[in-house]
């Protein structure tokens, strides 16, 4: 909500995509007829406004059951302090002219709004726990994990290795400047030995209304240009990454990598090299698992795939790498030869079927084949 009228508007209205984590798996709130609970959020520090609507509701009394208590679950995500009438927080509305981003200001970047007609400013800010009012709209920030990530938790922000990375978009009203919030990501940095850190990226979120316009693109990359810059950091993952994530992620590191000199069209066509592990790691803080992808996604740009000898050179380089799983069970068979009784063996042969492996392999190959592509296109058009 960045305007009162904005508070009868549907447009700006988004829906969650998960709610099993307050409200189970079956996703039900029972009891109630007509239900909507409203959660109204200021664009910039995200003060909220919490409200139950509904046109009827069971009754103990009458109907021998009781509702869903709606109210104590959203209680149990939102922080207290938040308003239950919209007069008290159209006031605070006013306020917002005095919210600033948290931090330190890492990166400026616009992008072309359609709508508008014009380009919008975005800026990405790095944040900490000793940042005066941060805690507060950390803790109303996080609420929206629950809505949109499938295994979200909230974090414990007492730990100081918690890093905090904050998207605004600059916007006016009336003459001032103001921010509203976009998206975040929060890190957390492990210690390795002796003397180094792993950044891992646990949580990334774009709010709904902003998604599609190439914000975690820039998010991403202004982390990795900040760790870049620091000698003790050794390489930068990312905990349990979605599958949109993977693909975000593909597309910076091959933006990142795509010029340095050991990825080259020359030495991509001679394979995969320790000469790029060891500058990537290097000079971008990429590891060797991702490094190996950024290779087979520029060597496909490298390759002639309608060049029959070079298509079967590219495909079984990149089916060496997916056969290892493979590999893997062949040698538990093997094992398995040397321990089992003959019918326990025929049962576990049964499992491994090796030309259901071939085809397996194929579709493994294929599937990644078109997300590179996606990827290349996506690079061509930045």
């Amino acid at each position: 909500v960045r305007f009162p009228e904005d508070l009868e508007d549907d447009n700006t209205t988004f829906n969650p995509e998960y709610s099993h984590q307050v409200f189970g798996d079956d996703e039900v709130a029972f009891g109630y007829k007509g239900l909507k609970i409203l959660l109204y959020y200021i664009a910039g520090n995200l003060s909220t406004l919490f409200r139950i609507e509904y046109t009827s509701k069971v009754n103990e009394k009458f109907d021998c059951v009781e509702a869903d208590d709606v109210e104590s679950k959203i209680r149990e995500i939102i922080p207290p302090g938040f308003c239950t009438n919209t007069d008290d927080f159209v006031s605070l509305m006013e306020k917002e002219v005095n919210f600033k981003p948290f931090g330190m200001l890492l990166h400026t970047y616009s992008v072309h709004n359609e709508e508008a007609g014009e380009d919008i400013t975005y800026q990405i800010y790095k944040a900490d726990m000793t940042c005066p009012g941060f805690r507060e709209y950390h803790e109303r920030l996080q609420t929206f994990l629950m809505w949109f990530i499938e295994t979200a938790s909230f974090i414990d922000v007492d730990d100081e290795r918690w890093n905090y990375f904050l998207v605004f978009e600059k916007y006016n009203k009336d003459g001032a400047t103001l921010f509203a919030t976009v998206g975040y990501m929060t890190v957390y940095n492990y210690y390795v030995y002796p003397d180094k850190t792993r950044p891992r990226v646990s949580q990334m979120l774009i709010l709904p209304p902003f998604q599609g316009e190439g914000h975690g693109a820039h998010l991403l990359e202004t982390v990795h240009r900040y760790y870049m810059s620091s000698p003790t950091v050794l390489d930068i993952t990312a905990e349990d990454p979605s599958e949109n994530y993977v693909k975000l992620r593909d597309f910076v590191l091959v933006k990142l990598c795509q010029d340095l000199l050991c990825f080259s069209p020359g030495k991509l066509m001679q394979g995969f090299s320790q000469e790029m592990v060891m500058e990537a790691q290097q000079k971008l803080k990429i590891n060797k698992q991702h490094t190996r992808r950024v290779y087979e996604i520029l060597r496909l740009r490298a390759t002639d795939m309608g060049d029959a000898e070079q298509s079967r050179s590219y495909r079984l380089d990149v089916k060496r790498r997916l056969i290892g799983p493979y590999k893997k069970k062949q040698r538990e068979l093997a094992k398995m030869r040397r321990c089992l009784r003959p019918e326990e063996l025929t049962n576990q042969l049964n499992q491994i079927d090796l030309n259901m492996q071939h085809e397996q392999l194929e579709e493994s190959f294929q599937q990644l084949v078109s997300d590179y592509r996606r990827v290349l296109e996506r690079l061509a058009q930045a």
